[in-house]
Formats: structure tokens, sequence, C-alpha cells
């Protein structure tokens, strides 16, 4: 049986990023996963970077990125760089969503919840509301997302507006007013 996310936890997930924004600033779209990190003291570094043999490790660790914590308090996120920026992107965000919450461990409820830290960080339905062309191509090209993600969060945003997207939440509304514009 798979796990699932409570509404609680998506709820708690959702306010813990619009925090996140005001925190470091984040008012444009696309929502970029690099500038996030840098404000957040993240050292991010490309797969590219390293040897041969230390990038096959690194592939085998994840074929698209990781974070490790050193001695020292300080994250340092791991990508690999030969992936669409769409990817990478989500994949920074992914890592900055383990280091935002907190997570200690690797385990099936981590995942869940950073995969929607990151689907809601990098494409939140209330914005996606503003374009007036919400193909999958568009949201794409605005959010700076794959085509998967851009599928996925068109995806989420209709179910967001079966179920109550007219009327805002707080951390909604506070999304609305520090996004000024988009697409």
């Amino acid at each position: 049986m798979s796990i699932r996310l409570t509404s609680r936890r998506c709820e708690e997930i959702k306010r813990i990023v619009v925090r996140m924004y005001r925190r470091y600033h984040i008012y444009s779209i696309p929502i970029n996963g690099f500038e996030l990190a840098a404000k957040m003291c993240i050292k991010v570094m490309p797969y590219s970077a390293f040897p041969a043999s230390k990038r096959k490790l690194m592939l085998k660790q994840s074929k698209d990125g990781f974070s490790v914590l050193f001695d020292t308090g300080k994250w340092h996120i791991y990508y690999n760089d030969d992936m669409p920026f769409g990817r990478i992107n989500n994949t920074i965000m992914h890592e900055i969503g383990h280091i935002t919450l907190d997570h200690t461990e690797d385990s099936e409820l981590a995942e869940k919840e950073v995969n929607f830290f990151a689907k809601y960080a990098l494409v939140p339905p209330v914005l996606l509301e503003r374009l007036s062309d919400q193909s999958v191509e568009n949201i794409a090209t605005v959010f700076g997302v794959s085509l998967e993600a851009a599928y996925n969060a068109k995806r989420y945003y209709w179910k967001w507006l079966h179920f109550g997207g007219e009327a805002y939440t707080p951390y909604e509304s506070e999304t609305m007013k520090l996004f000024k514009t988009v697409g």
C-alpha cells in the first residue's frame, strides 16, 4: 500500500512554501532553484565538476541529484547537469524541500512530501490561474518546468479548482500579493 499525504500535511507544506517565498524574497516566475539555493546559502554543484570516477558514484546515488549536510552545518546540493533545465530546476527544488522540511532520513513519506513541495513551489495553482494560455507547453515555458511537470501542475490545478480554488486561503492570497505578474 502506497503512503499518501494527508490534506492537513499538504496544507502545512503550502504554508511553508509561501513563508519561504517571503523570507527569501522570491517574487517572480519562473522560480529558479539555483537563485533560491544561493539565497539560502546552499552550495549547488553539477556532477560534471567532478572526475569521471566520482560522477559514476554520484549517478549511483541518484540519476538526478542529492543533498548533503556537512559537519560545518552547511548544505550542498549535487545535480546531474546532463538533464534538461526544467528537470534540473525541479531536482534543486526537490532537494531544497528535503532541507526546508528538515528531513533527516530517506523514506517513502519524505519523498512524497518533497515531491509535493517541489510541485507546489514551482507552479502554485493560484498563479497558474492567472495564465490566459494554460496549455501544457505554455505552463512549461512560463514556469520553467519540464513538460511532464507542467502536465502534472495542470492536473493539480484542475483538482484545486474542483475543491475550492475560487475561495483563496490566506497563504494563497499572500502568494497573489507576492507575485504581482505571471507570464
